[in-house]
């Protein structure tokens, strides 16, 4: 291997200026054996680099080759394979993984040692050596000198060793100092085996001489030896004086011990003065109440606003002594416990003090405005009076009154308020159902009122709205649907009859009602939601204010069991071992309150419906509009408010009216009747639909719930559409296809007028079929005035239609030219004038006047006349060429005829 190593260094590495480290015979792993090299090499030049190559013997000769060449600096890993036992086998994982068997492992161990040395000494990468026990990595010198026989071993692991160490260059003296001994010896060169001998036997006498001179040194040997004996004793005294210095040291350290535990003592002593002193003052300044404070909460004036604001402030110490967080060990003082039962005494004091002034300005606030109430003059009746009567004959305003006062006046205690809902819950509860309890007394009877005076400015007279059902000031409707079919309709002379009215539903008609009369009931209307929406929002904005009510967060209770059913929902809380729960949110707890304060507000709403509606079915539009404004106004402040819901629910009732009338319109159109001895003309529910819609148009303009309307005027055009088909098939007395054209014509032109956007199919569709039965009616019509012309040439048509040529029907018995002379000459101009003239007569019995059509059916008939006048003149000329045979009156004597009779008419 050495010379192998040698013949390596010589003709492949030296060339390229690199050194020769390491080798090991491999072979590719699970292929034939075909023997290379891995060489571990070092350039000479800096800096160093460091290449793994692979050297394959020449087929072709002795000589080797270099094959493939890797850097160092690429290797990721190298795997032994198995560090415990011997395995020839290893990888090294460059761009790829390469197998490898070595020829022995003792190679294998070198080399792999080798590269480890390199990795260590030349590169900043660490390679990965897995399987390769560290020992292995540290002893492998010694283990390949036991291993290998000796010389091969120095000239391998030895010098591998030292060249991996350090790589030497001789400096420029000793190269001098070899050269001049090379020139002293003439065969340095031509025998370097004498010359080495030569230099063996000079070092010989060299390390003679040295050792002869160590031993003529003996005397001075000695000499230090004395030296050494004398300075042992000298340091045997100083570790003596050390001894008894350390002695008294040692005392000293007592008395300093002594003098540090003392001054420990005296330290901890005053450390815990200090603390003392401490808790002492956090007791004193965080659970002292001042005597002016006190005096307030026991004695302070909770009428005025300055003693309301000492109280505040007071209530306010008092909560932070009483919330104060004790340090541990704090509670078990004995004053502290003195000091808070004062406290808690104070505050059940303070708060029953409290909540027995509140109670009673609730109840002066709530008499007081009774009295005003009673003071007014629509009050002051007679045991027995009809009120109602009273209230109309005084200019009564559509006014809610103001609460701001009372509202201003109780929100001095908010803080208060605050105050006693985080100390005593119960009572701050009592309070608010006491205030709820009044409240809604209060709000009742004024609302009813406020109902009232709008019911009877919507009737107009007393004695109207009774005919509508309202007794007294309760507000509650009476009577019975019997009675409203029983309301005559005298104060308008020229209205319509009942029976013959679309919108009939045992109310006045719509068209029985001025423009008037509905623009007072939107404007009542309106007001009545406009003063009950400012007097809600002002109410809950108090009730979120004074009670505190406004943060959304759970509401705990007191430490008592307590429920309480409400109007709208159920306020219950239970409180268990004392705790108090949650148990909703505080904007549930408003709107329940508020539920309950206002909880008439919803049924008179429903009342003041259902009043509108009996006066008048239209009102429902009106009603829809204003409520879905006000319930979307409502809605984009707060969803779930009380405002919001009630409106919402209302709004539903409005809603199931206007669907109500919207089914009664098409009702009404399956039961119409119509006369069999006069002529149809418009019908009702035609013209009651333009009458609706001209209103619904006007009335949902920018409306937020235009779908509605929409909606329902599918279904009543719907409806007209089949109804007008139903009435033109029973229809004895006009033709079918006068009814279907006139109303068609009336449909088609109220929507074009009114340009509704959800019917444009439907505005197409009434298009399509007036002009479909105008087309019908003319051409049926025309077939009477020519009936024998129209016959004959039908049965020419037929005969072309059966295969016979057109100029061979003229030979045909039937249709020759005698038989046509002798139709056409029963058709001479004057009867055809006379023909036409009945004709118009006939038209204008079955058309009504309203819709103005006959002179648009009599221009389609001229035209009608013509085509056919045309159609006869072409059947002549194809079927009777060269005969001569002509109608006996022209085109132009049919525009004439046509014109004269117009004009005579």
């Amino acid at each position: 291997m050495t010379a192998i190593k040698h013949a390596l260094q010589r003709d492949i590495f030296t060339p390229n200026d690199e050194r020769l480290l390491s080798i090991v015979n491999v072979c590719k792993a699970g292929k034939k054996k075909r023997n290379c090299f891995l060489c571990a090499t070092v350039t000479t030049e800096r800096p160093v680099q460091v290449n793994v190559v692979k050297v394959k013997k020449s087929d072709k000769g002795d000589f080797y080759k270099r094959q493939t060449s890797w850097a160092l600096r690429d290797l990721a890993v190298v795997d032994a394979k198995d560090a415990v036992k011997e395995n020839p086998e290893f990888d090294l994982h460059f761009d790829k993984v390469y197998k490898w068997v070595a020829s022995s492992t003792v190679e294998k161990n070198t080399f792999i040692s080798c590269i480890w040395k390199l990795n260590q000494r030349y590169l900043r990468k660490k390679i990965d050596f897995t399987n390769v026990s560290s020992q292995l990595l540290e002893e492998l010198p010694k283990v390949a000198e036991e291993s290998v026989p000796s010389g091969e071993n120095q000239s391998v692991a030895g010098g591998d060793e030292e060249a991996v160490d350090e790589y030497q260059e001789l400096n420029a003296r000793e190269e001098q100092d070899i050269e001049i001994m090379m020139e002293g010896c003439e065969y340095a060169i031509s025998n370097a085996e004498a010359f080495a001998e030569k230099l063996s036997r000079e070092l010989q006498v060299l390390d003679g001489a040295n050792i002869q001179s160590i031993m003529a040194s003996e005397k001075q040997v000695n000499i230090l030896m004395k030296l050494l004996d004398e300075a042992l004793k000298e340091v045997d005294q100083i570790e003596m004086k050390l001894s008894s210095y350390e002695e008294m040291l040692q005392s000293v350290k007592e008395q300093m011990d002594q003098i540090s535990e003392s001054n420990h003592l005296i330290h901890l002593s005053n450390t815990n003065n200090v603390k003392l002193l401490s808790e002492i003052e956090f007791l004193v300044n965080h659970m002292d109440l001042a005597k002016g404070h006190i005096k307030a909460l026991q004695e302070g004036d909770l009428t005025s606003s300055r003693g309301i604001e000492a109280c505040t402030n007071a209530a306010d110490a008092l909560l932070q002594c009483m919330n104060v967080a004790l340090r541990p060990g704090h509670d078990m003082l004995h004053a502290v416990k003195q000091q808070q039962q004062r406290f808690s005494d104070l505050r059940e004091q303070f708060a029953r003090r409290l909540a027995s002034h509140l109670n009673s300005v609730f109840v002066q606030q709530f008499t007081q405005t009774l009295l005003q109430l009673y003071n007014k003059p629509y009050y002051l009746s007679v045991p027995g009076h009809d009120q109602s009567s009273t209230l109309a004959q005084h200019s009564v305003e559509l006014t809610l009154p103001n609460h701001h006062p009372f509202h201003r006046d109780l929100l001095r205690y908010a803080k208060l308020m605050e105050w006693l809902k985080n100390t005593d819950y119960g009572k701050y509860e009592g309070l608010t159902k006491n205030y709820m309890d009044y409240l809604s007394r209060l709000y009742e009877r004024e609302i009813k009122d406020f109902f009232e005076v709008a019911k009877i400015k919507m009737t107009g007279t007393t004695k109207e709205g009774k005919k509508f059902g309202l007794h007294g000031s309760s507000g509650k409707l009476t009577g019975s649907t019997s009675s409203l079919n029983k309301l005559s309709v005298q104060s308008s002379g020229n209205r319509r009859s009942q029976s013959s009215s679309l919108l009939d539903m045992g109310n006045m008609s719509a068209s029985d009602l001025d423009v008037a009369d509905r623009t007072k009931f939107d404007k009542i209307f309106e007001q009545v939601l406009s003063e009950l929406e400012p007097l809600c929002l002002a109410e809950q904005d108090f009730i979120s204010k004074f009670f505190k009510l406004q943060q959304h967060q759970g509401i705990s209770g007191s430490t008592t069991n307590e429920a309480e059913e409400m109007d709208g929902g159920n306020l219950s809380r239970s409180y268990p071992s004392g705790v108090p729960q949650t148990i909703s949110s505080e904007k549930d707890m408003i709107r329940q309150m508020m539920t309950k304060i206002f909880r008439c507000i919803e049924p008179e709403l429903n009342n003041l419906i259902a009043l509108g509606d009996k006066i008048d079915s239209f009102n429902s539009l009106y009603m829809l509009v204003k409520m879905s404004h006000h319930v979307w106004t409502a809605q984009n402040v707060d969803p779930a408010s009380f405002l919001s819901t009630t409106l919402g629910n209302v709004l539903v009732t409005v809603k199931r009216n206007f669907d109500k009338c919207i089914s009664n319109q098409m009702k009404q159109m399956d039961e119409v009747k119509i006369s069999k001895k006069s002529k149809v003309g418009i019908l009702p529910f035609v013209a009651e639909f333009e009458e609706f819609a001209a209103l619904a148009e006007s009335i949902f303009k920018n409306a937020e719930r235009r779908g509605d309307l929409d909606k329902a005027y599918i279904k009543l055009i719907r409806a007209v559409f089949v109804s007008v088909e139903k009435v033109a098939n029973e229809s004895q007395k006009t033709p079918r296809d006068v009814v279907m054209m006139e109303n068609f014509h009336h449909i088609f032109a109220t929507l074009s007028r009114l340009k509704i956007s959800c019917l444009e199919a439907e505005k197409k569709e009434a298009k399509q079929k007036y002009t479909d039965h105008l087309q019908s009616y003319v051409i049926y019509s025309l077939g009477q005035p020519l009936e024998k012309l129209n016959h004959f040439f039908e049965g020419v048509e037929a005969r072309v239609a059966q295969g016979i040529r057109e100029e061979e029907v003229s030979y045909q018995l039937a249709f020759n030219k005698q038989e046509l002379r002798k139709v056409i000459k029963e058709y001479p101009g004057k009867e055809v004038k006379k023909g036409l003239d009945n004709l118009y007569k006939k038209v204008d019995k079955h058309l009504c006047e309203e819709e103005n059509l006959l002179q648009v059916v009599w221009h389609s008939m001229q035209d009608e006349f013509i085509r056919q006048y045309k159609h006869f003149e072409g059947l002549i000329a194809r079927c009777y060429p060269g005969s001569g045979i002509t109608m006996e009156f022209t085109i132009q004597d049919i525009l004439d005829y046509c014109s004269s009779i117009a004009q005579s008419h």
